[in-house]
């Protein structure tokens, strides 16, 4: 197990122990959930980061950008029917097009930028990770926490139980900033992977969000007009 899976034990496992002891045996002491994507989201260090990446890798962004327009108008040739997509028959064709072995270098070289710049995204994260036991021992040890869960294996926890913001105040002192640079050599871990790939979950769905909202509230500035008679 990793270190952050060692110190924050399942929940499921927490609430079946607690479930299988007699009443006069249950656990006893303070109970909190954390966010763990959250947290690390509203860190100091995560938000520069992130912006970091955007203007240090500005180059890779913009080459990604040019070569995933010269993908799709390759891609536009084979779309006969006009649906936006390469179905089987298409797909067939395209193999068999002088252009194939272009679009597959194509495809190869977006994957390399794209993996470039989502490393630089994991190595930061990472660097935050490796200070979250410490930031969440910081947070237990305050307020006297004998267990922490996951939120989302709760059915009811009161807001008051939720630590969230404490762990991230307690890794803006442990983790003011991180680099965005990986060394020669270095590969991302599985957990680094994953807390990623929640975040930009997370990320996600806050800007369709966002724009759903906006688009909600112009409409409202804007009405449509009655139909006449």
């Amino acid at each position: 197990m990793t270190r952050l899976a060692k110190f924050i034990a399942p929940a499921g496992l927490i609430l079946a122990a607690a479930a299988a002891l007699p009443a006069s045996a249950q656990v006893q002491g303070n109970i909190a959930t954390v966010d763990i994507p959250r947290t690390i989201i509203g860190t100091t260090a995560f938000q520069t980061a992130y912006e970091q990446v955007n203007t240090t890798y500005a180059q890779q962004n913009e080459l990604r950008r040019t070569k995933a327009q010269e993908r799709q108008t390759m891609l536009a040739k084979f779309d006969k029917n006009g649906d936006k997509q390469v179905d089987d028959a298409e797909q067939a064709a395209m193999q068999k097009s002088p252009d194939f072995a272009k679009l597959q270098t194509l495809e190869q070289e977006i994957t390399a930028l794209n993996n470039q710049i989502d490393g630089a995204r994991v190595f930061a994260v990472e660097q935050i990770i490796m200070q979250y036991p410490s930031a969440l021992q910081d947070v237990t040890t305050k307020d006297q926490i004998k267990f922490v869960i996951d939120p989302g294996s709760l059915l009811f926890a009161p807001p008051e139980a939720d630590i969230s913001g404490k762990v991230t105040t307690a890794l803006n002192t442990r983790v003011p900033a991180v680099g965005v640079v990986p060394p020669s050599g270095w590969q991302p871990s599985r957990e680094g992977v994953q807390i990623y790939q929640e975040i930009q979950q997370r990320l996600i769905a806050a800007t369709i969000a966002q724009q759903q909202q906006q688009a909600a509230a112009a409409q409202q500035g804007n009405p449509a007009a009655p139909v006449g008679r």
